[in-house]
């Protein structure tokens, strides 16, 4: 490592800046170039479907300078290059060179692919033509939503109930707006918790009055091209429902860009970039970190594809200390975080897999309907396999994720019995 060294990185979200602040910190003394598509000096993503979509102004310069990783300063203090607004065209991983979408070439030492993703729009019949129709991934996609939200309250029609779509869902009424949730499963967030909760969170909606629909395949989005209709879309959905919109959000997943590694032959699984503990890939001299790697869990004991912020920096650390010729090896259990109206829903391991859940209602509502989760206290949701607890999910009760990730972390026995008591406190020595 010296100073003729260049360690160039694809991606400026969480996992490529906090790679290229950890580099400096672990004594790498050559270039650092950082580029992404994405014009927009790099900022935090958790907010754009929150307070960035509430509070931006029509022309959105003011307030994403709140929602940057790190001010212009530190990139110059730190002598790392940004190359903003620009493509990575292909890859040369035997000459160790790249070429942008301009023409430039670039040689690197080291290669770090920190790509991400993208948002996937489904093969909708007419959803080409569909007017003020957005994903939600980017800066420029909140800013274009906004504007599009402008005179007068709107009807939106979010495509997809999971958290980044339901996360909008609360902006929007905390707009004004009218806001339908069409959901293609039989319940909303049925890929990623369990019934309990998906239940809890369609109540929590319809008492803020948001129509959310389960079982709603859409299937065809119509246009009137011609401005006679107030309202332009009509959402068809299989079952011959329809749903007029003013603007549409289409929140159904993400595609991991792995093009790029894929090209290069780099081994591409289950939909990521496949790495070791120190986050390299299957060549010596390039890593992947984020969402778009494909990485082995100690605690879990098998190959996961992390989407979430704490994945990204955790990675970002272990690849700098790697790249900089230190040992170092990925080993955190993961953790989420989701902001929809007043509730905070803090969720720490992976519940895949289990066959018992305990729900534990801190406050006591007056039906005493534990299951439905029918109003805003504290309460928590231990997922076990057998006598192993996988996951927790708190809402409202930093208690309970901090103790269920020292219960994980620690791979602690139980009593399932007391902490579905809520007459137990919720500390350490009253449930092993």
């Amino acid at each position: 490592m010296n100073q003729s060294h260049c360690c160039v990185i694809i991606g400026a979200s969480h996992a490529g800046v906090n790679l290229a602040f950890a580099l400096r910190k672990e004594g790498w003394q050559g270039s650092i170039k950082l580029i992404d598509a994405d014009p927009h000096l790099p900022y935090h993503r958790p907010p754009l479907s929150k307070g960035f979509l509430t509070e931006t102004p029509v022309d959105g310069r003011a307030p994403i300078e709140k929602i940057q990783l790190k001010p212009i300063a530190s990139y110059e203090k730190n002598d790392v290059e940004l190359m903003l607004g620009i493509r990575v065209e292909s890859i040369d991983a035997d000459a160790q060179q790249l070429t942008l979408t301009n023409g430039e070439t670039l040689s690197f030492t080291k290669l770090v692919l920190a790509t991400g993703a993208r948002p996937f729009m489904p093969p909708i019949d007419g959803l080409q033509d569909a007017k003020n129709l957005f994903p939600l991934r980017t800066a420029t996609d909140v800013i274009d939503i906004k504007t599009a939200l402008t005179n007068g309250n709107k009807n939106v029609v979010i495509i997809g109930g999971g958290y980044i779509g339901l996360e909008t869902a609360a902006s929007l009424r905390k707009l004004g707006h009218e806001v339908t949730v069409l959901e293609r499963e039989s319940r909303i967030l049925a890929r990623v918790t369990s019934p309990q909760l998906s239940a809890f969170f369609t109540e929590l909606h319809q008492q803020h009055g948001v129509e959310v629909l389960t079982d709603k395949d859409v299937v065809k989005i119509t246009t009137d091209d011609n401005g006679c209709n107030q309202i332009p879309n009509q959402i068809i959905c299989a079952d011959g429902s329809q749903f007029a919109a003013d603007i549409i959000i289409v929140g159904v997943g993400i595609r991991v860009n792995s093009e790029l590694a894929a090209a290069v032959g780099l081994n591409i699984e289950h939909g990521g970039i496949k790495v070791d503990s120190s986050a390299k890939t299957s060549f010596d001299n390039i890593y992947a970190i984020g969402d778009c790697s494909y990485h082995f869990n100690p605690h879990y004991q098998r190959f996961l594809r992390l989407e979430s912020v704490q994945n990204a920096v955790e990675q970002a650390k272990v690849a700098a200390k790697s790249i900089c010729g230190k040992d170092a090896e990925y080993d955190a259990l993961p953790w989420f975080w989701s902001d929809q109206y007043d509730v905070k829903l803090q969720m720490v391991g992976l519940g895949e897999g289990y066959d018992d859940v305990i729900v534990r209602v801190e406050a006591q509502d007056e039906g005493g309907d534990d299951i439905v989760l029918n109003n805003v206290s504290k309460r928590s949701l231990w997922y076990f396999k057998g006598e192993e607890l996988l996951a927790v999910d708190a809402v409202n009760s930093s208690k309970a994720y901090v103790l269920g990730t020292k219960f994980i972390k620690a791979k602690e026995t139980l009593n399932k019995q007391k902490l579905a008591d809520p007459s137990v406190e919720l500390k350490p020595l009253n449930f092993v």
